[in-house]
């Protein structure tokens, strides 16, 4: 994880995740990519959900694991949410449009889930978050920047005092 900057949040309850990515959302541009990791229900969708919401999304936003890519055009910027879970072969990926969405000159913002399935096809820049469930139903959010603008974004996000996210040092 060099060569960025890393923070770390942990939220109680899949509400608090949701609020916390609504912090997120006002410093999102067209173009930024949010990559989530993380098992399966450890909150990845949830966070979606709470930045859509702030972003003015008002279809209920689920899991994309059947469908590969849901969009959400209503928000302030156009949401994309991948799920590469169920994809076998890169090659996959240009069926769903994916280069498009993350190439950093997309109308909106991409969430891709999943993503660690294909390294060698992550965007240059993006943020990743991984998102770890507990056994008591916490969630441990680690925030990292890959690149300029994800630096950016992770800098001012960590700085607005309603995300209380906390420096890791990794």
């Amino acid at each position: 994880m060099a060569n960025g900057l890393t923070y770390t949040r942990i939220t109680s309850t899949s509400e608090a995740t949701k609020q916390l990515a609504s912090t997120l959302a006002p410093y999102l541009h067209a173009g930024d990519v949010v990559v989530l990791d993380g098992d399966l229900g450890a909150g990845k969708t949830q966070f979606v959900q709470g930045v859509a919401a702030a972003l003015g999304v008002r279809t209920p936003v689920t899991s994309p694991t059947f469908n590969i890519l849901l969009e959400y055009g209503e928000g302030r910027l156009p949401v994309y949410h991948y799920d590469l879970y169920r994809l076998d072969d890169r090659l996959q990926l240009e069926d769903i449009d994916y280069y498009r969405a993350i190439d950093g000159d997309g109308d909106g913002v991409a969430f891709v889930e999943w993503a660690g399935k294909f390294p060698g096809d992550m965007p240059y820049d993006y943020l990743e978050l991984t998102i770890t469930a507990d056994l008591d139903g916490s969630r441990r959010i680690v925030a990292h920047s890959y690149g300029s603008r994800s630096r950016q974004l992770l800098f001012v996000w960590a700085n607005d005092s309603k995300s209380r996210l906390g420096r890791s040092q990794l």
